[in-house]
């Protein structure tokens, strides 16, 4: 969230707004001695993520395959959209639309290209923090990131 001050007959008044620019940004990265296509062919399909993913017990995919339900470990759901699907270049892009993580204006990319003769891993976020402060939204997201890309890299 942004906030401008604005003067109204001689008072500053206070406003809050929600950009299009999230604020906060997480990230995570790893290398993996598996080919691109073999983590793509884990990461590739959308509610594939129930199958790597150690935070996950299970995925739901919609009937039209753009939105997917996340069951968490120890209780909680997910529910994300598809934005872009780009199998080319190994990445898709997702939001979420609800979910009890400290999260708002949440928007995601998930990759994986090659690297030597393996390839890499990435995950970057970026999104509002929503009752809890940047770091601890940041600290969150990136401990969800940093699981996930280390269990596709161990495989």
């Amino acid at each position: 969230m942004r906030t401008f001050m604005a003067f109204v007959t001689g008072a500053a008044l206070l406003t809050t707004a929600a950009t299009a620019d999230a604020a906060v940004h997480s990230s995570a990265k790893a290398n993996s001695s598996l080919s691109a296509d073999a983590i793509w062919t884990k990461i590739g399909g959308f509610c594939g993520i129930s199958q790597w993913h150690p935070a996950i017990e299970k995925c739901e995919l919609s009937a039209d395959g753009k939105q997917r339900t996340l069951t968490l470990k120890g209780g909680g759901t997910v529910v994300e959209k598809l934005v872009k699907m780009d199998a080319a270049h190994r990445s898709y892009t997702y939001a979420i639309v609800s979910s009890p993580l400290p999260v708002s204006h949440y928007r995601s990319t998930i990759s994986v290209k090659p690297h030597g003769k393996g390839s890499t891993v990435s995950w970057t976020g970026k999104f509002d923090a929503k009752g809890a402060s940047d770091a601890d939204a940041k600290k969150t997201m990136d401990g969800v990131y940093d699981a996930g890309v280390k269990a596709l890299a161990a495989n």
